[in-house]
């Protein structure tokens, strides 16, 4: 379908030339070796070269990537939830959204490791400007999400991408992931955008919308990450609006910050799969009268999901203590655990500037303040 040709990821019968394309550039050599450190790159090349889909592409390139990064710079991937899944059934994953690439890239790789159907995954067009990222990206099934559109271009464009999201979803018997808003969570508080559900509904040829949200299947998804690697990274456009400033990114701000989510500390990550939406859409769509309210419901029912399925570490807790000066709960940490962060905090923060500390505690604190309206977590 040529109408979705500009945000759309290659087809198997462009993989190959894809990959030709990008043999030779260093940025392809620097991302071999990292995924195969001990593999000449004659070897790899090689294998490159006979790489002829998506699939073959993930699961023999990526997935090994993705395994050094859990290797290098985290204590390991939990998961929990991957169970209730169907082998061959698509799913729309919304998920919070903490890392540029490693949100879907995780999910992706635990979803193959458990036999399921991988994503399509949406991902900014502004984050893939240089050729070889957005090859990248189109080698990866990603989607691109066109940015910085006139209010009319947005129309435009959002009606294009929910199209080809159903068209993944109900013709293509492919599952797709989402962030619940544009844009990584600066301050720990994981809430869903009504407008990237709207958008998601544009498709619907359903008399009432949430007879289209139940068809798609949504599932929400948790994400946690016991160390932000990009948490300070953060703290400018913070300190910005805590001005009233418009926050205005560096020129390779997007770069650096996808490298140090990749190569930066997580210590644990947890990704938990929540339950489709199903008798919640029923209860919404008997409830609420107008297509408004009835969003407005839905980002609520996976916001719920999402905040209380969410995995809190100790350095949440941490936060949280220093934060309100408490020890409500210190039996969930070490004096060791409690030291590290503190030191990180002290490493990573101008103590000059006593917003960006804020910032930084809020964006760990955040998660259990939240957890705390759905269940005592003490």
């Amino acid at each position: 379908m040529k109408r979705f040709d500009a945000i759309r990821p290659f087809y198997d019968t462009e993989i190959n030339e894809g990959i030709l394309k990008v043999l030779d550039h260093p940025m392809m050599k620097a991302l071999m070796n990292f995924c195969f450190p001990k593999v000449d790159d004659e070897i790899w090349k090689e294998q490159l070269k006979k790489t002829h889909s998506i699939r073959d592409f993930q699961c023999n390139f990526i997935y090994y990537g993705v395994k050094q990064v859990l290797e290098k710079s985290s204590e390991g991937l939990t998961t929990s939830g991957f169970e209730k899944l169907d082998n061959n059934t698509p799913y729309l994953y919304i998920s919070n959204h903490r890392d540029i690439v490693l949100d879907t890239t995780l999910l992706n790789a635990s979803l193959f490791e458990h036999g399921k159907l991988m994503t399509s995954s949406a991902i900014g067009d502004n984050l893939v400007k240089k050729s070889f990222l957005r090859t990248l990206a189109k080698l990866n099934r990603n989607f691109l999400v066109q940015r910085g559109l006139s209010p009319r271009e947005l129309l435009v464009s959002s009606k294009l991408l929910s199209e080809y999201m159903a068209q993944l979803l109900i013709h293509e018997n492919r599952s797709v992931w989402i962030a619940q808003r544009e844009g990584r969570t600066k301050d720990g508080n994981d809430r869903t955008n009504p407008g990237v559900l709207k958008m998601i509904g544009m498709a619907s040829d359903e008399s009432n919308l949430m007879d289209y949200f139940r068809k798609i299947k949504i599932i929400p998804v948790s994400i946690s990450y016991e160390y932000d690697p990009t948490d300070a990274l953060k703290m400018p456009q913070l300190m910005a609006e805590s001005n009233n400033e418009i926050y205005i990114k560096e020129k390779n701000e997007d770069i650096m910050t996808l490298l140090s989510g990749i190569i930066g500390q997580k210590k644990r990550i947890h990704i938990h799969i929540g339950d489709v939406l199903e008798t919640e859409i029923d209860h919404i769509k008997a409830n609420f009268d107008t297509s408004n309210k009835q969003i407005l419901a839905l980002a609520q029912v996976i916001d719920d999901s999402i905040l209380s399925n969410y995995k809190l570490w100790p350095t949440n807790y941490i936060a949280y203590d220093i934060l309100n000066k408490t020890n409500t709960y210190s039996h969930l940490y070490t004096e060791n655990e409690k030291s590290l962060f503190e030191r990180r905090l002290e490493l990573r923060i101008d103590h000059e500037h006593p917003v960006a500390k804020q910032g930084f505690l809020d964006m760990y604190a955040n998660p259990v303040v939240n957890k705390l309206k759905y269940e005592n977590v003490s």
